[in-house]
């Protein structure tokens, strides 16, 4: 049974969600503050934490930063605020999603599941190293076992997602893909609309790979289209 950690102040809405995910046989444990959060999530064995933004203590950026500093799970951030600095600051962060408030319970638990999934195929991957383990284009080296992304000999770190987005567009050269379907394949789901996500995880490549931002060698903006890695 998989084990999700709410950080959640308003006790309502930390109960609804609750209510749901046991209700699809997940074990849920709730905290109402950001200190006490940020501790359980260090020393619990989570497979997943739904992390609120606006928290007593801590807020959600802080505690989501100290936790992606030590963990790799899956952190779905949560808030009220609709405005999409706090959007890319919270996946800037490492968040490997964000949901706006309000929101279907039901809608919470897709995402959960889809996360989960995603993330148990990749800790389930590459017990085994094979040559078609490596993508290397224009000096870029993408290690898909290890995990590992270099750029022009110099390792850079790369959040879950934004290793998982820049593979597969390498992997997919010169090939166009609307942000609907990069959502949909890197997260697993739909994106019900909420496709800023994407663009944002493009962002954060982009600072990792390009010389020069403005003008990207690999990932290009095809627009009003999508994007493309160019080889």
């Amino acid at each position: 049974m998989s084990k999700i950690l709410i950080v959640e102040d308003e006790e309502a809405i930390a109960d609804l969600e609750r209510d749901y995910l046991e209700m699809n046989e997940f074990s849920v444990t709730i905290r109402n503050d950001g200190v006490s959060g940020l501790e359980e999530a260090m020393k619990g064995n989570y497979d997943l934490i739904v992390l609120d933004l606006m928290l007593p203590g801590l807020d959600g950026f802080e505690v989501c930063k100290r936790i992606r500093e030590e963990k790799n799970i899956p952190i779905l951030m949560v808030s009220a605020k609709k405005d999409d600095i706090d959007k890319v600051r919270g996946l800037g962060l490492g968040a490997d999603d964000y949901m706006t408030k309000p929101f279907s319970p039901n809608e919470l638990v897709a995402r959960v599941k889809a996360h989960l999934t995603r993330y148990e195929r990749l800790v389930g991957a590459g017990v085994a190293k094979q040559e078609n383990d490596i993508v290397e284009i224009r000096g870029i080296r993408i290690d898909k076992t290890a995990r590992r992304v270099f750029i022009n000999g110099e390792e850079r770190a790369f959040t879950t997602k934004e290793f998982d987005l820049l593979t597969f567009l390498a992997e997919h050269p010169n090939r166009v893909f609307t942000k609907d379907e990069l959502f949909r394949e890197i997260w697993g789901m739909e994106s019900i609309g909420d496709i800023a996500t994407v663009t944002v995880h493009i962002k954060k490549i982009r600072e990792k790979v390009e010389e020069d931002t403005a003008k990207p060698q690999y990932i290009e903006t095809i627009w009003g289209v999508g994007y493309r890695f160019k080889i």
